[in-house]
């Protein structure tokens, strides 16, 4: 018996169990597909710049990089331990969101029968274990995590954090029925939480600066860039110990500076004086602007 293929919503249960703590969340509790917005920001001329922080599989980010008027920082599985990314895929593996039935193009018009949809994700597991013990074989006999760790990527929730002025083609694409359900999926909840934001105001000469958090706004506007910039680099306020701590936040900032590692420059932002392009930004000018001629 044939199943119509209908369109997920944000609202709608994914097959992963939800949590308490969803997307990025907590170590040891399931990841789902979520999105939150960290900032929310709007010139005096009407231009709103928007960062995000967005959960989805790890092997739809190839599509969401096409989209080159985001900018992006996400934690690479290069620098996760090999032995935390088993951990992860045993524990809370990616599974699709829907089992369409192969044909023509590049996306399904109907499912799999309740059947044959338990046989495939059955076999999806049993691709994940066999990923696994070859992981684990590598990671054995030495091998360095950026290599172990690329076998067990089609298995990983991946977290982004994405700053952006434009936003419409973006949505147009992803959101549509014909996008693959896992981007579509995070595209719905994207745009539901940017609904449900309202910007405030940033005048001219003031800075969006993300994942600085209500009691550092008092802090120096100079720190307060350089530490938004780290925090972005990490894709979190906290450092890897699950601490607040603007020490290491300014030490990863001038490794950074030094590195030219200046991607996650680019989610700090100030307004310009016209409502033209600057980079991939429409009327907000970056901070990795004044770093690129920077020696």
């Amino acid at each position: 018996m044939l199943r119509a293929l209908s369109v997920n919503s944000a609202s709608e249960a994914s097959v992963i169990p939800s949590a308490a703590s969803k997307g990025s969340g907590v170590e040891g509790q399931p990841m789902e597909h979520a999105a939150r917005v960290l900032l929310d920001s709007i010139s005096e001329a009407g231009i709103r710049l928007t960062t995000l922080e967005v959960t989805f599989p790890r092997f739809v980010l190839a599509e969401f990089n096409t989209h080159r008027q985001f900018s992006r920082n996400s934690a690479s599985s290069r620098a996760v331990p090999t032995s935390k990314i088993l951990q992860r895929v045993e524990s809370d593996p990616v599974v699709p969101l829907e089992w369409g039935r192969n044909q023509k193009g590049m996306s399904a018009s109907e499912l799999l029968a309740a059947e044959e949809e338990e046989l495939a994700r059955h076999a999806w597991l049993e691709a994940r274990d066999c990923a696994v013990a070859q992981a684990r074989k590598l990671h054995e006999l030495g091998v360095h995590k950026q290599i172990v760790n690329r076998l067990l990527e089609p298995f990983l929730w991946h977290t982004v954090i994405v700053t952006a002025t434009e936003w419409e083609n973006f949505f147009e694409l992803r959101c549509s029925p014909n996008a693959q359900p896992e981007i579509r999926e995070a595209a719905l909840r994207m745009r539901e939480a940017m609904r449900g934001s309202a910007p405030s105001i940033v005048r001219s000469g003031e800075w969006h600066t993300p994942l600085i958090q209500p009691d550092e706004l008092s802090l120096d506007i100079e720190l307060r860039k350089r530490v938004s910039v780290a925090r972005c680099a990490r894709v979190s306020y906290l450092t890897h110990e699950g601490q607040r701590e603007i020490e290491k936040d300014l030490e990863l900032f001038e490794r950074l500076k030094r590195d030219r590692h200046l991607s996650p420059f680019e989610h700090v932002a100030t307004p310009a004086v016209d409502n033209m392009f600057h980079a991939n930004f429409r009327g907000w000018i970056q901070m990795r602007q004044g770093r690129e001629s920077t020696p």
